[in-house]
């Protein structure tokens, strides 16, 4: 048994914090400067030089990539070996109470959904444990700000709507974002399960964008979903061309005989989340 203590963990969320907001991913750093060399519309490629010119200000300057520094989603994969010593939510909500306010990290999360009194501190965050073999305990922070999280959408489809009406419904829901979520965008699909399970696999997806499928079926989904949806035309920061994604990640799960359950959660161009081992 492996012995954590929470202020480790604390720590370890604030510096994460910071770094997510401030450092570019670098798949998606990647990905923009391959859509800048293929890019058609000279105005999409300006409007892509300057997001890279800003990814690059925001680590010289240890300033956030964008205004909207998110709400705080974190993932916690736990070694069934560890043993965290203190209160594992109460470290994490610590970690980014302090890293929002050392960041100098907009707050914005309000402590009522109506009444929308601001919590002052960007807590408390959104938490998602998972049981794992092991002794170690990893973190992954995921900033996600509103402006494409509210373009996210969960439809339950009944079996016969197949992977056209999968498709169909992703390619509608990026449609119908427009130029909202900050294109150029990555969209995270999750498939099966029940409607909360589908929607977690949505959000999940968007963290591993660059990793790559191992099932065929799904993998040409993928490209096929990104083929279309940049035939959107609606491009980079809606100047038209050929790059409205980088990215198309599916993940699925097994589902009610009943049931096909789809979600699609949309992430903007800066695409934040960093993970750290301990």
């Amino acid at each position: 048994m492996r012995i954590i203590k929470a202020d480790a963990v604390t720590e370890a969320i604030a510096a994460l914090c910071i770094s997510a907001n401030v450092h570019a991913d670098e798949g998606v750093r990647r990905e923009l400067i391959n859509a800048r060399r293929e890019e058609t519309s000279t105005l999409a490629a300006s409007a892509l030089e300057m997001i890279l010119e800003n990814m690059d200000i925001a680590i010289a300057e240890n300033m956030p990539m964008c205004q909207d520094t998110g709400m705080a989603v974190v993932y916690v994969d736990i070694g069934q070996e560890v043993y965290v010593q203190g209160n594992l939510a109460e470290a994490i909500h610590e970690g980014v109470r302090q890293g929002y306010r050392k960041g100098y990290l907009r707050a914005s999360i309000v402590v009522d959904p109506i009444n929308r009194k601001n919590t002052g501190d960007n807590t408390p965050a959104v938490i998602h444990y998972n049981i794992v073999e092991g002794d170690a305990l990893k973190l992954t922070v995921m900033p996600k700000g509103f402006g494409s999280e509210n373009k996210g959408a969960v439809k339950m489809l009944t079996p016969s709507a197949g992977i056209e009406g999968v498709e169909d419904f992703v390619v509608d829901t990026v449609k119908k974002a427009g130029t909202d979520p900050c294109p150029p965008i990555v969209v995270g699909v999750g498939v099966g399960g029940t409607m909360e399970k589908a929607a977690m696999l949505a959000k999940e997806a968007i963290g591993c964008m660059w990793d790559g499928g191992v099932d065929v079926f799904w993998t040409q989904t993928e490209e096929r979903l990104l083929e279309r949806i940049n035939a959107l035309g609606i491009g980079v920061a809606g100047f038209g061309g050929v790059t409205t994604a980088l990215g198309v990640r599916i993940l699925t799960y097994p589902t009610h005989i009943a049931g096909l359950p789809v979600a699609v959660n949309i992430g903007c161009h800066v695409s934040r989340h960093k993970s750290a081992v301990l």
